[in-house]
């Protein structure tokens, strides 16, 4: 599927990204694309800087692996799960057993990350020309519905729990949770250094910070329940807990989803990035510019660039992408050059001229 006003005939780099190492660049002379309208000829680049693999953030070095911070994460959480079950249903505690089934989503929340980070690694194909780099967005989102769908039912449990406060055994609860907050703290700095550069690592980072967090909640009202005898301390501290954690969950699921329907990463200005192309030696004007992420570590460009002097050389093309590279951290680059405007943006035509069009024939009984 060609995106709205692009040369559906252009190569895509993605399509061969596996056939050649990277850190390469590969220009196409002006004539090798013929025109939209067949009177002009256009200019292709595709630029994949092979030491730079910035995400939708623009601060990462190169798309790091993290498959030793999930294994680990994902085997600690468990046994804890286990301990915690086990735990509740010696004592007899609901909490317990509920906090139990909490930690259960968090691992399943760790394996879809875990999903999400290899699916972006698989070479594209025929038919997936750009891989499955979306799986970490996917992934992204769904740790963010998770972490939404959790704080959702400890702010409904806290509520009912406020109105029917029930005695509790707080020395072994704050004990349980003072292990959880070792073992959730632990997995989040797994994921610290990644938390900037990639949503997907962003999702599993926050989702084990939350944890920690409600953890430490459950040993402060713990304590309060000891030293005061306060029920409500419990679901007030769930209360407060829960509000802070849906304030950066919802920013994690807006990013995720605006990433899903090929929204311009927050951190790009288009057009900043419209304004570098124009100043570019000999362009007069930039039209059909589109900027996204194929995931959770890779921005796009794509755009026609109007150059009346005449058509560039293989110096131009290289030039354009290591600039969108260096200021804007674009790793993949894709410049169709003409030397009329061929969009009404640039003073163009409103429509493709109908001429150069073939007639539609239809059959007819």
């Amino acid at each position: 599927m060609s995106r709205p006003g692009h040369d559906p005939r252009r190569h895509d780099g993605s399509a061969h990204e596996a056939a050649h190492p990277e850190g390469h660049v590969h220009d196409h002379p002006a004539n090798d694309h013929p025109a939209h309208d067949g009177s002009t000829r256009g200019g292709h680049a595709d630029a994949h800087d092979g030491h730079a693999g910035h995400g939708p953030s623009g601060h990462a070095h190169g798309p790091a692996r993290h498959d030793r911070a999930f294994a680990i994460g994902i085997a600690i959480n468990v046994a804890f799960v286990a301990v915690e079950a086990v735990a509740g249903w010696r004592i007899d505690s609901l909490a317990l057993l509920a906090d139990a089934g909490h930690n259960l989503g968090d691992v399943l929340g760790l394996v879809l990350a875990w999903a999400g980070a290899f699916a972006g690694r698989l070479a594209p194909d025929d038919r997936h020309t750009w891989g499955w780099k979306r799986g970490s967005i996917l992934a992204a989102f769904a740790n963010a519905l998770l972490l939404l769908v959790a704080m959702g039912s400890l702010v409904w449990a806290a509520v009912l729990r406020l109105q029917s406060p029930e005695a509790t055994q707080p020395g072994v609860i704050m004990v349980v949770a003072a292990i959880g907050i070792a073992v959730n703290l632990g997995t989040a700095l797994l994921f610290m250094r990644g938390r900037h550069d990639d949503l997907n690592i962003r999702g599993a980072f926050l989702h084990m910070s939350a944890d920690a967090a409600v953890s430490a909640g459950v040993v402060v009202a713990g304590a309060l329940v000891l030293w005061q005898g306060w029920l409500w301390a419990d679901p007030v501290a769930s209360l407060l807990i829960a509000a802070v954690i849906l304030v950066g969950t919802w920013q994690l699921f807006r990013d995720s989803l605006h990433l899903m329907f090929d929204g311009v990463p927050s951190s790009i200005d288009l057009e900043a990035v419209r304004a570098e192309l124009e100043a570019l030696p000999g362009v007069d004007c930039v039209h059909d510019l589109h900027v996204w992420a194929t995931g959770t570590t890779e921005v796009v460009l794509t755009a026609h660039v109007v150059m009346p002097g005449g058509h560039p050389d293989d110096a131009f093309f290289r030039a354009a992408a290591a600039r969108m590279q260096e200021r804007f951290a674009i790793g993949h680059v894709t410049l169709q050059a003409s030397t009329e405007p061929l969009m009404a943006a640039c003073g163009g035509p409103k429509a493709p001229p109908s001429a150069a069009r073939e007639p539609v024939l239809s059959d007819s009984h």
